[in-house]
């Protein structure tokens, strides 16, 4: 098979780049009959299975299962299935090892696979035999993003058949069924393969919607690894459009060019990309941080989150003889106390609010001395405020204000959860349910900023952290973490020793100096993330 570059030249794509050819995928085309349309009160009646690979039928199974339930008439009359007919029968328990058996190291394919699939499933886990976890095709599906209503008024089997001249015609016995599923499968695999469909990822992804332009841009993905890593999308003047990241570099970004996007921005992101870098990672981890740095780094129009973390909000709580609280975008080295990150200005304003509405913290904003009284304002006066400008409140009593406040912030937030519940059951009572649900948001809004730098604060306070975790393959991934900054992976090989491995991550890794606040080091996306 060949394919065209954009500059109109052609190419010879293999094997590799196509992933897992259809003709050599071994499918098992599975149809049931049951009691009814619902695995938890129904039964299986009937179980039949073509294996086919390449066009060719390699076996087929057939059985009559026992229910153990008496088959309603009216499934009688459209299966032709009696409750005579199955007595003797084996149940399901018997039959479930010889069809695992049958379609092992295959893709099941059946026509409106969830029904099929389900009632598969929900019966090895009520007989405690572990389901093998397989991939799974549906031709019901599949044939609605392939025809067209030109080809076919409906997508039901019965007219598939008909359409593609199925050899045998459905009747409702499971494995005729499955037999006239086979040339459905075929045919709309024969009619994809004319549009450049010819893998097994590509058959899973494919959507009709996907334009041939976009489709032809599949060469980008060219020479990348299966291997964790990020990658990078460019256009024709190397701008960056796009950053992300995956497990397996190649099958994530082949995705963009053969399955639909409905995202409007990232079908215009595909349109107009030239080229994809990659940066191979270590492991899955090193790869999601790669991508949170170098999206905040070079802020691609296509990337929606994360792209501005030094756009985070904090309520900072001032270094002062009365000491106020106060929102802020940046952390400074000032010795002062900051809350946060919130995502929004209008998160912090809420927390903000819900930390007046508990604690008397003053609210003005000129510099207050003992010496030099002022004039209290409204809140004194409403008890909102100690007046502290006036001289009613001493620097000792203030003082207690605060280490209220730091015991909810680094501790337990139950006096702003306590202060508000108060609130909104008073609201309540008087029907004033707007605003009782202000207050809640408040409270929400502290809460989680609490408990968010509470997890940070814990983090960032570790000067050294190691992390290990072993693989399905009998390696080890380590990470190491330095105030909450990621600063470098490894992996050690299957069965040998990970010390040693982490030790020299330990020796080579970036150096990290601390900064203030609770992410002194990296973003707070980066440590929630760890």
């Amino acid at each position: 098979m060949t394919s065209t570059t954009h500059l109109g030249i052609p190419i010879q794509c293999t094997f590799d780049e196509l992933g897992t050819p259809l003709r050599e995928q071994l499918f098992v085309v599975v149809d049931l009959e049951t009691t009814g349309g619902s695995p938890a009160s129904s039964g299986i009646t009937e179980i039949g299975a073509v294996k086919v690979r390449g066009g060719e039928v390699l076996g087929e199974f057939q059985t009559l299962v026992n229910p153990g339930t008496a088959i309603p008439p009216f499934i009688a009359v459209l299966t032709g299935i009696t409750n005579s007919m199955v007595a003797s029968a084996p149940r399901i328990e018997a039959v479930l090892p010889a069809f695992l058996e049958f379609t092992r190291g295959s893709v099941l394919v059946a026509h409106n696979a969830p029904f099929d699939v389900g009632f598969l499933k929900a019966a090895c886990a009520t007989h405690e035999q572990p389901w093998p976890g397989f991939d799974s095709l549906d031709t019901a599906r599949l044939a609605r993003r392939v025809l067209t209503r030109d080809d076919a008024p409906n997508c039901k089997l019965g007219t598939l058949a008909k359409l593609f001249r199925a050899a045998v015609t459905p009747c409702h016995r499971a494995l005729a069924d499955a037999q006239a599923t086979v040339d459905v499968l075929h045919g709309l695999i024969e009619r994809l393969g004319n549009i450049g469909v010819q893998s097994l990822e590509e058959l899973r992804t494919f959507s009709a919607q996907v334009a041939p332009e976009q489709r032809r841009k599949r060469y980008l993905a060219d020479g990348l690894p299966h291997s964790p890593g990020v990658y990078i999308f460019r256009d024709a003047r190397e701008r960056v459009l796009y950053i992300g990241k995956s497990n397996d570099l190649r099958s994530r970004v082949r995705n963009y060019f053969v399955a639909s996007e409905p995202r409007t921005r990232m079908a215009e992101m595909v349109a107009v990309a030239e080229r994809v870098d990659h940066i191979l990672c270590t492991t899955a981890l090193e790869a999601e941080i790669r991508e949170l740095r170098l999206i905040a780094e070079h802020k691609p129009r296509y990337n929606r989150r994360s792209r501005f973390p030094e756009k985070s909000a904090f309520v900072k709580l001032t270094v002062e003889r009365f000491p106020r609280l106060s929102l802020v975008r940046r952390v400074l080295p000032d010795g002062a106390h900051y809350l946060g990150p919130f995502s929004s200005s209008r998160s912090a304003e809420y927390a903000l609010a819900a930390i007046h509405d508990a604690i008397p913290l003053r609210q003005c904003t000129p510099r207050l001395s003992e010496r030099r009284p002022i004039t209290a304002c409204v809140l004194a006066e409403i008890g909102k405020c100690g007046a502290p400008c006036d001289g009613s409140e001493t620097p000792e009593v203030y003082a207690g204000h605060v280490a209220v406040y730091l015991a909810a912030a680094e501790g337990d937030p139950r006096v702003i959860v306590d202060r508000a519940d108060s609130r909104i059951d008073l609201l309540v009572a008087q029907e004033r349910y707007e605003e009782a649900a202000v207050h809640r948001d408040r409270a929400s809004a502290f809460v989680r900023a609490a408990a968010r730098y509470q997890r940070l604060l814990a983090l960032a306070g570790c000067a050294e952290l190691l992390a290990a975790r072993a693989t399905a393959a009998g390696a080890w991934e380590i990470a190491l973490i330095r105030y909450g900054r990621f600063v470098g992976a490894c992996v050690s090989p299957p069965g040998a020793a990970p010390r040693p491995y982490a030790d020299a991550l330990v020796a080579t890794a970036e150096r990290v100096e601390t900064g203030p606040g609770p992410t002194p080091a990296a973003s707070a996306e980066e440590m929630h993330i760890l």
